[in-house]
């Protein structure tokens, strides 16, 4: 049990696999309270039922700003607060720029820099008034360095660091006292290389996650 966290209520997003079931499961252990959001309804019923009644959910598409909204609520109407915001949720459907795929171009700009913008727009008005409060974000290794055949979901976690460090320093200069946590975690054994449909691409991921860690690598350096 980690007495630091005991209490804690976490909202997650991009919840029901991967790092952030992971990270609730984790949480859960060490006394915190999660809700959780994903589009998967499904998942996050079982899940929620594994875990007890420390935890929640509510079906949330990152890319609706009231989704969002409504699982902040959620948070607050079960456990009467939120003390973190893990804005986690994100997809990467790899190709090269000259396949113009454009819908998952457009997909992921809308989920891993949207989804992030609007987590924080949520939150933000919670934490303001409470003069507390800590937000994480899932960037990558894709945020400090290109990689060829994934432009855009690179760009996406470039954009993700560069407007968490641009908060960090608003938050420091507006004396906020809300915390700032920006992960760049390498290959993890996650469903993301599912909806890569260029082969080409695919194998060429295939092969750098062969050296992927677990989400629970993850999920650890939340709990810290």
């Amino acid at each position: 049990m980690n007495n630091a966290i005991k209490d804690k209520v976490v909202v997650i997003t991009g919840a029901s696999s991967g790092i952030g079931e992971a990270t609730a499961k984790l949480l859960i252990e060490n006394g915190a309270k999660v809700v959780l959001g994903s589009i998967r309804e499904g998942r996050l019923k079982e899940l929620v039922k594994k875990l007890g009644d420390n935890s929640a959910y509510a079906v949330t598409d990152v890319r609706n700003a009231k989704e969002i909204e409504m699982l902040v609520q959620v948070a607050k109407e079960k456990f009467g607060k939120v003390d973190v915001l893990f804005a986690n949720a994100g997809i990467m459907p790899a190709s090269n720029m000259s396949e113009l795929k454009t819908a998952d171009w457009n997909d992921m700009v809308d989920i891993n820099i949207k989804g992030v913008l609007n987590s924080l727009a949520a939150i933000l008005p919670e934490f303001k008034t409470h003069k507390a409060g800590q937000v994480i974000t899932t960037s990558s290794i894709a945020g400090l360095k290109i990689f060829p055949g994934n432009s855009v979901y690179t760009g996406t976690k470039h954009a993700v660091r560069a407007i968490m460090e641009g908060f960090r320093m608003e938050s420091a200069m507006e004396g906020t006292n809300i915390r700032t946590t920006t992960l760049s975690p390498g290959a993890i054994d996650t469903e993301l290389l599912e909806i890569i449909s260029t082969p080409e691409v695919k194998s060429e991921m295939e092969q750098f996650y062969k050296v992927a860690i677990t989400p629970d690598a993850v999920a650890k350096t939340v709990l810290f």
